[in-house]
């Protein structure tokens, strides 16, 4: 697995365990996480196209709340046991994970791209429910009207992208760090702000080209990306995360943000 290989390097090790910790979670309930029941056309994607707004509801997702709610505690869990979670944080969301408000919650995060309570809940909520949101994004990811989404943000969930791929053909698409929909976009330009001036987006890449930074000098974020041109595996996100950790250091060092 390429996680494992990863703990080969000692500056990655101690990530590449946590991720295999998420994974394992992940699978464990995606497993029993059914498609969801909404129906995809072309005109339902074309609307929501036109009015650059995500298609799925948090009505819609299959959501399990006893699934939901384990997810959310082992998810505190692993991140404390990592420090990546001080205590009181933990304390506050494993008492979220067994209220009956969690539900109520996590919608309003969905719905606004944040809970409201603080952003480690928004990470542990965004790392619960990826799982059901990636079983919805198996549904809409082959559907060749995705291709005329011109937006910014996810057409499925409306999140933010988190990380790019770029194809074997150079084109450049981007990945949704909610449910790991992707979708193309343009290769030079910001996905956060639009900035399309080329002398304004400084790049740079790994010594061997199989990861790339694109950071924009107009709203000082930056992008990661997985050049696919450069080696036969897919792309992985979770992989993609751990292996990328330099790039983020190298990224925030010359002034960019996440």
């Amino acid at each position: 697995m390429e996680l494992q290989a990863l703990r080969s390097r000692p500056d990655l090790e101690t990530a590449a365990d946590l991720h295999l910790e998420l994974a394992r979670l992940y699978r464990r309930v995606q497993a029993r996480v059914p498609l969801p029941s909404i129906t995809i056309t072309a005109d339902l994607v074309d609307r929501h196209q036109r009015e650059a707004t995500p298609i799925l509801p948090f009505e819609d997702i299959p959501v399990e709340p006893s699934d939901l709610r384990l997810m959310v505690r082992q998810t505190a869990d692993v991140l404390r046991r990592f420090g990546a979670l001080e205590d009181d944080d933990h304390g506050r969301i494993q008492e979220l994970g067994r209220d009956a408000r969690l539900m109520t919650v996590t919608r309003e995060w969905y719905r606004a791209g944040h809970s409201g309570e603080g952003e480690m809940l928004d990470e542990v909520l965004r790392l619960a429910l990826q799982p059901f949101l990636s079983r919805c994004a198996e549904i809409l990811q082959p559907w060749p009207e995705l291709s005329r989404w011109t937006h910014p943000h996810c057409a499925l969930c409306g999140g933010e992208p988190t990380l790019a791929v770029i194809t074997p053909a150079a084109e450049r698409h981007l990945v949704c760090g909610r449910c790991e929909l992707r979708w193309k976009w343009e290769p030079l330009t910001c996905p956060y702000c639009g900035n399309d001036d080329r002398a304004r987006i400084t790049s740079f890449a790994t010594a061997d080209g199989q990861y790339r930074v694109y950071g924009c000098d107009g709203c000082q974020r930056y992008l990661k990306a997985y050049d696919g041109r450069r080696t036969a595996r897919p792309m992985m996100p979770i992989v993609e995360a751990v292996a990328t950790l330099p790039l983020d250091a190298a990224a925030i060092q010359r002034g960019y943000t996440a």
